[in-house]
């Protein structure tokens, strides 16, 4: 079934969530032609309904209707991705007061009147809640916006609403489902619903695939951008550690912790990242943030020409099926003009695994208890013993597919005095930065490194838990760099993506080589939401 037939089942009653026709200026619409708007409304760029708003065809209101109405006939209805765990009360009346605010003084900013979706982990001091979609909580109020929430609303956008995800950020066991959470459910992949979206980012990643939103927000703490942007076909950006601001997020770990854009293209991750980055004095790790830099304006669509990329040929499968496209896509990137190093090596993840898992049980532990003290009131807990005690009192509901063990782990461990963080944690910095990507940066004049994301999406499997192949996030996430992933390609509909990682601060040259290989690739497509691939023998 496509989106027209989902959208169009829903013309006639919930497709318009307030009434039965839709206003674009002072034209009413009728709701048949309406959930047609909507379809075209869907998969525009930010770019082109920020033109339609500044002219007068569209209104901020008009845009948030057709995304509700998408979200009732695509999220709720039809495929039922789940990708969405709550929706804004409020974003009708905010988009009417933004139309209201350009008409008399102007755009306010660079979103004025785009809806935004954000993941179920980043506070938001109105009637929706934040809960990394546990149970646990449930009712927590926070008493103000996080920063990153702040500085949308700054810049005009509508909240739209907070996206499922893997509860906890994925942190809770070893054996999880991506994309489920206690609250949410299973969040389902556009491209085949019984695949995984991979996670922990899933909603974001879902949502913005299916069109029910232009943007959205994610965060990582290894792949939990990338992996499902890439999985889900999207563009997906993890920045340089600090860019970003922390605050207001339920934390995993502050050395590898950020929020970043997820978006369709290139262009719109950029414009979403320079209104999410600048410093903010809640989060040290901002101090030498730029503020107020328009990544948008230093995209260029030849910066491949003259690049030196590095190929990290150890990122790659083995699958005749998968390794095929990423050689294309290496083929292109030479055709416009980089320069590839290939092979490039970096040490095997193997030689920090064990220690990166060691730094983020113990940050869990440290990180979670402050944020639960100043964001977790009105909610049933307020210190990881709190949550893992909740999870075992209500296992039922909490933990129906998979365990704890590891919030169990973070709980017996020491403060971040202990040796063996401190141990750890060199020994991630030593393997991932200056014996991993600094050195081979240096050592081959490169401007970034080039490899395959991670493979396609796997059948989501809740006994077994994931199974998915490998995967390029754990460098650049360990080291704090930046992460970009481009479509690439399909193998049998499924998406598959490219990433570029650079050096700290390179964000903006990471986008820029992103952008240009895009451009000349453009594999982004529509998804159709089928139950399962149909694969020939």
């Amino acid at each position: 079934m496509q989106r027209r037939q989902f959208v169009h089942s829903l013309a006639g009653g919930l497709a318009m969530p307030a009434e039965s026709s839709a206003v674009i200026g002072a034209t009413a619409v009728p709701a048949a032609a309406a959930a047609t708007e909507d379809e075209a409304l869907a998969y525009a760029s930010a770019s082109e309904l920020q033109a339609q708003m500044a002219n007068g065809t569209l209104s901020a209101e008009r845009l948030v209707r057709a995304c509700l109405a998408n979200i009732e006939a695509i999220d709720r209805n039809g495929p039922q991705l789940r990708s969405i765990i709550e929706l804004n009360a409020d974003a009708l009346p905010l988009a009417a007061a933004l139309d209201v605010e350009r008409r008399d003084k102007g755009p306010r900013g660079p979103l004025h009147g785009l809806p935004v979706l954000i993941k179920d982990n980043i506070a938001t001091a109105d009637r929706m809640q934040t809960t990394a979609g546990s149970l646990a909580l449930m009712g927590a109020q926070a008493p103000r916006d996080a920063h990153l929430v702040a500085r949308l609303r700054a810049a005009g956008a509508v909240i739209l609403g907070k996206t499922n995800l893997s509860e906890w950020a994925n942190i809770r066991s070893t054996r999880s489902t991506s994309g489920w959470s206690a609250r949410g459910g299973l969040t389902r992949n556009p491209s085949a619903l019984d695949r995984n979206t991979s996670g922990s980012s899933a909603g974001s990643a879902a949502a913005v695939a299916a069109g029910l939103a232009p943007l959205a927000v994610g965060t990582e703490t290894d792949g939990s951008i990338v992996s499902p942007a890439s999985i889900c076909g999207l563009v997906g950006f993890k920045p340089t550690l600090g860019l970003v601001s922390r605050d207001g997020v339920v934390p995993i770990a502050h050395n590898q912790d950020t929020p970043g854009p997820m978006a369709r293209s290139v262009a719109e991750a950029a414009l979403l990242l320079g209104v999410l980055a600048g410093p903010d004095a809640r989060d040290a790790a901002t101090r030498k943030a730029p503020s107020n830099v328009n990544y948008v304006l230093q995209l260029d669509a030849n910066a491949l020409r003259g690049a030196r990329l590095g190929v990290v040929r150890s990122a790659f499968s083995g699958n005749d099926r998968i390794d095929p496209i990423y050689e294309r896509a290496l083929e292109l990137l030479q055709a416009r003009g980089a320069v590839l190093v290939d092979p490039v090596a970096l040490p095997p993840p193997e030689r920090y695994a064990e220690s990166e898992l060691t730094v983020l049980l113990y940050e869990l532990k440290a990180n979670l208890d402050a944020y639960l003290a100043e964001f977790g009131q009105g909610s049933a807990v307020r210190t990881l013993a709190d949550v893992i005690a909740f999870n075992e009192q209500h296992r039922f509901r909490e933990m129906p597919h998979f365990s704890q063990e590891l919030l169990v782990r973070a709980q017996a461990l020491g403060g971040l005095k202990s040796r063996a963080y401190l141990d750890a944690l060199a020994n991630n910095l030593r393997w991932s930065r200056r014996e991993g990507i600094d050195l081979a940066l240096r050592k081959h004049r490169l401007d970034a490194l080039v490899a395959p994301t991670g493979g396609p999406a796997w059948l989501t499997d809740t006994i077994n838990g994931d199974h998915h192949g490998a995967s390029f996030s754990t460098p650049a996430a360990v080291a704090g760099y930046p992460h970009l992933t481009v479509p690439a390609g399909y193998v049998n509909g499924l998406p598959l993506g490219l990433s570029f990682v650079g050096t700290a601060w390179s964000d903006a040259r990471v986008l820029s080589l992103g952008h240009a290989y895009e451009q000349a690739s453009r594999h982004w497509r529509e998804p159709s939401f089928p139950a399962t691939l149909q694969i020939e023998a």
